[in-house]
């Protein structure tokens, strides 16, 4: 069911994607046209007769009042392609994506009313539930059920600790799997972390990509998913396939879990935002500027 949900948003991401594409080239368009009609008018870009050369007559060039070339072909140039302006603001340091450079969110009006629909169910629905669960569910098997969940994802970090070529962190994920799967009762007790003192190596499918130079693309709101990039939205896609149980359990208990899940993450980190929502201004933007800092940093590890 979780996949048949992926399948389906990703699917409309795409036409919507298409859409906006269209609509851009659109806008690109006659964005082109008002500038090449307003150019020529203009008191700076006035054309003077065109220096010939003295020893072939070819005209080397139109020239402004301070006698350089007139440079209105690359503003038009620039108006034809606006993602070379946004390519240059992306670096490379180390051979690492540098994503700190600006916050690009093109479809700031949808992703803004996805957003007050994401805060709405949460504050009505996953909200009230996590503090129910919280109540009834003493600390420890609260800790045990999201270290359950944590060791059932190895297969996630695993792979792309691979694919980043980070062996030492795979290592890890594989000795903290068999040590919490055995001694820590299938997951229910991280052994591993506590006792032992091997650490996760949380590495994703959009970090992945962005390792590889692949730049995040618009920022990316959709209902009942977390804040997201165009790029990492196909990343969260990957990471949910990547999930071992959904391929031998009943669609209904992989329902039942993903929601346990949900309510479990929510949980603990309710009290963590607790008035977040009530004392900061712009809370859209504080959200999205929080998320392209943090996939900055993972980036960075």
């Amino acid at each position: 069911m979780k996949k048949t949900i992926l399948v389906a948003i990703t699917l409309a991401l795409m036409f919507f994607l298409r859409t906006e594409s269209v609509r851009g080239q659109a806008l690109e368009e006659m964005e082109q046209a008002e500038i090449a009609k307003t150019l020529p008018q203009s008191e700076f870009f006035q054309e003077k007769p065109a220096a010939v050369s003295e020893s072939d007559g070819v005209p080397t060039g139109i020239e402004s009042d301070s006698g350089k070339l007139n440079q209105g072909s690359e503003v038009i140039e620039l108006a034809q392609n606006p993602g070379e302006e946004q390519a240059r603001a992306e670096t490379k340091k180390d051979g690492v994506l540098d994503e700190t450079v600006d916050e690009w969110d093109p479809w700031e009006p949808f992703n803004e009313k996805t957003f007050w629909f994401n805060r709405q169910v949460d504050r009505f629905i996953l909200k009230p539930v996590a503090k129910g669960y919280n109540a009834a569910l003493p600390d420890l098997i609260r800790g045990g059920i999201a270290n359950m969940f944590d060791n059932l994802d190895v297969t996630r970090r695993f792979v792309n600790n691979i694919l980043q070529l980070k062996f030492a962190g795979a290592g890890r994920e594989l000795a903290r799997f068999a040590i919490n799967s055995t001694a820590g009762i299938a997951g229910f007790f991280d052994v591993a972390g506590t006792a032992l003192g091997i650490g996760k190596s949380d590495r994703d499918t959009g970090q992945t990509l962005g390792v590889y130079g692949i730049g995040h693309g618009p920022y990316l709101v959709l209902p009942l998913l977390p804040p997201l990039s165009v790029r990492d939205f196909f990343g969260f896609v990957a990471d949910q396939a990547m999930y071992p149980l959904d391929y031998f359990i009943p669609i209904g208990a992989s329902i039942g879990m993903s929601a346990t899940e949900e309510i479990s993450d929510r949980a603990a980190t309710i009290d963590r935002f607790e008035g977040v929502e009530e004392t900061v201004v712009d809370l859209y933007g504080s959200v999205r500027n929080a998320y392209f800092q943090r996939r900055a940093a993972d980036l960075k590890k």
